[in-house]
């Protein structure tokens, strides 16, 4: 049977994408060593989940019994993994706005409480985070949406974030492929589970395809129909669709060892769960990559970097001038433009180590490619490119090396760059003064013998102590 492949199927374009950048090893890495010694809110941080749960309030509210229960979970959640399988919208694969999904469901005398994982609401400019809270039933609350979605139950997939039940993916995923990406031979059984934590032992239930259509699946009869008793359950879209992963594996688009480590262990036969994720396809993992990531994130939430006032939504303090409109500081997501050196003295090696650095630098800004563009510069700056691929990237030059032409038209760009990195074998002269953008130095390592063969003692200057450098392997 030929494969499909990312053309023919959107989704698997998308999903490749949500795992190309979405959840990044280091943060894989630092949840799951966090998790394991038992400390499940730093697991939650590492994973940029936000923890809105008071343990002793909820059992002075609810009960001991009630608490032991929730911190039983909490101590078992993989933060990554959850985030690793959080609903996304096309066409960036960013995370679902405005959304809470329930993760666990609480029996309390006449009530049933929810923990819940909620994202902000689209215009709240939060980033990808995702939040943890408890829902008792109130529709009171700060989210515009504090009621569970129907179309995603987890607390009936636990195996999409519970660590103690990630080995159940395999046998609750396992489908035939289906042209139109549809888990068919999953249904009756998924839809049994559904009426059983409804209450009923059977009934219709609605299954949602795409495109505000649905279809009534009659689980007794086994039969799929147009109409039926309204309003029935509503089957979670983790049942109705092939998981993402197993379509993509089954495609070839993407190997074992680029997925989360308690997924593949699910998927993939005689796979450890403690296997190391692969950092880049075809590339070793080295220590520089992960220093240049770090230096780029630190770059880029520093105080002033992507700050800026809008009339979008009043600020607090406005309460307190009424007639007053007075604008409010939002921060937006930053820019940074890439410099890379295309002189003569760089070797066609470090070209391509430079074009594996953007790539890491888009990871680093949580996989924005729109936020990125890239300037190759000798002794002349070229013509900015936005970033769509690194790998088709066009690279001119051959000159000689003035990088401060490249800097000073990174910085004319408008909007101006909140970040610029600058990848060279630093034979070049730098900047006086200090740029007003935050600059960051990736140095392509070199012997001293390899400068200047007709003069062994040249030593080229040292970046400015304004730029963070990063040496490059």
């Amino acid at each position: 049977m030929p494969h499909s492949t990312s053309n023919e199927d959107p989704r698997l374009t998308l999903w490749l994408r949500v795992r190309e950048f979405a959840v990044p090893p280091p943060m894989i890495e630092s949840a799951t060593a966090r998790r394991t010694t038992g400390d499940w809110a730093a697991a939650c941080a590492a994973a940029h989940v936000d923890v809105d749960l008071n343990l002793r309030h909820i059992a002075r509210l609810h009960g001991q019994e009630l608490a032991t229960h929730l911190r039983t979970d909490l101590r078992h959640l993989a933060p990554d993994l959850l985030r690793w399988h959080m609903p996304r919208i096309a066409p960036d694969g960013l995370i679902r706005p405005g959304l809470t999904l329930s993760l666990a469901r609480y029996p309390e005398r006449d009530n049933t409480v929810h923990l819940v994982a909620r994202t902000p609401p689209a215009w709240a400019d939060a980033g990808q985070r995702i939040s943890l809270a408890l829902w008792d039933g109130s529709r009171s609350g700060p989210h515009p949406h504090p009621r569970p979605n129907r179309r995603f139950r987890l607390d009936l997939h636990r195996h999409l974030w519970d660590a103690r039940r990630a080995g159940e993916l395999r046998a609750r995923s396992e489908t035939a492929p289906h042209a139109r990406g549809w888990a068919v031979d999953r249904w009756p059984a998924e839809a049994r589970l559904l009426l059983c934590a409804e209450g009923q032992d059977r009934g219709t239930v609605a299954v949602r395809v795409g495109g505000r259509r649905q279809v009534i699946l009659d689980v007794d009869a086994s039969r799929i129909s147009n109409e039926g008793p309204a309003p029935p359950p509503i089957l979670p879209d983790a049942a109705t669709w092939v998981l993402p992963d197993l379509a993509l594996l089954r495609a070839g688009l993407i190997e074992a060892d680029r997925l989360h480590p308690l997924v593949a262990a699910a998927l993939v036969p005689g796979r450890s769960p403690d296997a190391e994720p692969h950092k880049e396809a075809f590339h070793p993992p080295q220590p520089w990559r992960e220093l240049l990531g770090t230096a780029v994130r630190s770059a880029v939430s520093g105080p002033g970097v992507g700050e800026d006032y809008t009339y979008g939504r009043p600020p607090r303090r406005s309460a307190g001038l009424p007639g007053v409109i007075l604008p409010s500081l939002r921060r937006r997501p930053p820019r940074i433009s890439v410099v890379i050196d295309t002189s003569a003295s760089v070797s066609d090696a470090e070209l391509g180590s430079a074009l594996l650095e953007v790539a890491a630098i888009v990871r680093a800004v949580g996989g924005r490619r729109d936020l990125v563009s890239v300037l190759s510069c000798d002794a002349a700056a070229r013509v900015a490119q936005p970033l769509c691929r690194a790998e088709g990237m066009t690279l001119v030059g051959g000159g000689g090396t003035d990088l401060r032409a490249g800097i000073a038209k990174a910085l004319r760009a408008s909007p101006r760059p909140d970040v610029i990195v600058v990848l060279t074998d630093g034979q070049t002269p730098w900047p006086q003064e200090r740029p007003a953008s935050r600059i960051v130095v990736g140095l392509f390592s070199r012997t001293r013998r390899s400068y200047d063969e007709s003069d062994p003692d040249y030593v080229p200057d040292t970046p400015p102590s304004w730029a963070r450098v990063v040496d490059i392997g």
